[in-house]
């Protein structure tokens, strides 16, 4: 099967920054504590549904979020589809296992994870793909399993062009919390939270954060 091209552009563009990115970030989420009290729920929650819990961050960068979620109790891995990416996330957080893959293909049996944490990752893929991409989050979550979506707000994307000096660019797609509660619904994955807070920092526009579940069996 041909991989879209969104893919191919995706993966070039982290590839090149991954270093760059990881510096410069590196740290952020100490000095975020809204982000890091959304973390802490969701894990609160998965524990309750199953003590033993497997969750995955899926589009995991240097796998910072999936390295707070291992140091919250949890049985915590992280897929990206950047190499690089992967390759900087294993040198970080070496008890945390990482892997190269796409939101398109999870590479986990059905109804193997009891959560999953997309963290500013469906960003990158097109409107017309992103039901795709939630039937996947439903098909690897178990029954009773929680998704953690995390996205800035808006409708207009905003198109980096050559950061850190690296000619590469790309589209970052803000979304309405309306469509993405929408997109989660139509996969069997109603939303039960949703909080948006206020742009902090460098931010310009909103960050939403909405929790769902897999009804149970």
């Amino acid at each position: 099967m041909t991989e879209p091209d969104f893919l191919a552009t995706t993966r070039a563009f982290y590839d090149a920054i991954a270093t760059d990115y990881a510096d410069r970030f590196r740290g952020a989420l100490d000095t975020m504590p809204t982000d890091r009290a959304v973390l802490g729920l969701f894990a609160e929650l998965v524990r309750a549904e199953r003590p033993e819990a497997k969750v995955a961050e899926l589009g995991c960068g240097p796998g910072w979020v999936a390295g707070h979620l291992h140091g919250l109790g949890l049985d915590a891995c992280g897929i990206d589809l950047s190499p690089r990416m992967v390759e900087l996330a294993r040198a970080e957080r070496p008890e945390v296992p990482f892997g190269v893959g796409s939101l398109l293909d999870l590479p986990f049996r059905d109804g193997e994870l009891t959560g999953a944490v997309a963290w500013y990752s469906i960003i990158h893929t097109p409107a017309e793909r992103l039901p795709e991409v939630f039937a996947e989050f439903a098909r690897v979550l178990a029954p009773g399993g929680r998704l953690l979506l995390a996205f800035q707000v808006g409708d207009e994307p905003l198109r980096l062009e050559e950061p850190f000096g690296r000619p590469v660019s790309l589209d970052f797609r803000r979304l309405r919390p309306e469509r993405v509660e929408e997109l989660a619904r139509a996969a069997g994955l109603p939303v039960t939270s949703r909080t948006v807070r206020e742009p902090e920092g460098e931010e310009k526009v909103p960050q939403a954060y909405l929790l769902a579940r897999k009804p149970a069996a």
